[in-house]
């Protein structure tokens, strides 16, 4: 019981460091990266599919990406569709290649992006310690339930905690290697 228990506490706090992880992805800093457009979804058909499933994106260089449409007919949507994104980029079409130029950040909006990162960070720790009192009221349970001695939850709780201040350090690593990422020029 209290082996299923540190499991599934352990591959939750897990999935919360990844999706941590994802939303720094998102995060724009002065590279280019491909994953810059994946919440981007474009019109194909009648329906809003996302923008990797009708174009080709590739790094062009440190500061552009290239879109390349299956279709000819969806350059004009792909590129209405990156101006009226969230992103504040203005793509230029040559022919049926898209090229993103990302401007550089200026000090203002790196310190910006630093604060959203780190509030990204502290709902990975608030998400990590959430499922930390998950398995330490199910451990509780499991007492009351008389399943398990007084010894065994303590040991249990600590095992927890154990895990909690690993995936809380993981967080923390990322933040600091996101933060040091946005803040070179």
């Amino acid at each position: 019981m209290i082996d299923e228990i540190l499991k599934d506490a352990a591959s939750r706090m897990a999935k919360s460091v990844e999706a941590v992880h994802g939303e720094f992805d998102k995060i724009r800093t002065g590279r280019a990266h491909t994953s810059l457009l994946d919440h981007i979804t474009v019109s194909y058909y009648g329906s809003e599919v996302p923008l990797n499933q009708v174009a080709n994106v590739t790094v062009e260089d440190s500061r552009t990406l290239a879109i390349t449409p299956w279709e000819k007919s969806m350059v004009p949507v792909v590129e209405k569709a990156i101006m009226t994104s969230d992103l504040g980029l203005n793509p230029s079409t040559a022919g049926s290649v898209i090229r993103v130029p990302l401007p550089p950040l200026t000090e203002e909006r790196r310190r910006d992006l630093v604060r959203i990162v780190r509030q990204e960070a502290e709902q990975g720790r608030v998400a990590v310690r959430n499922i930390r009192r998950d398995a330490n009221n199910d451990l509780k349970e499991l007492l009351k339930e008389k399943e398990i001695s007084e010894d065994d939850e303590r040991r249990a709780q600590e095992q927890i905690q154990k895990l909690t201040d690993r995936y809380v350090a993981e967080i923390d690593k990322l933040l600091a290697g996101k933060e040091a990422e946005l803040m070179e020029v």
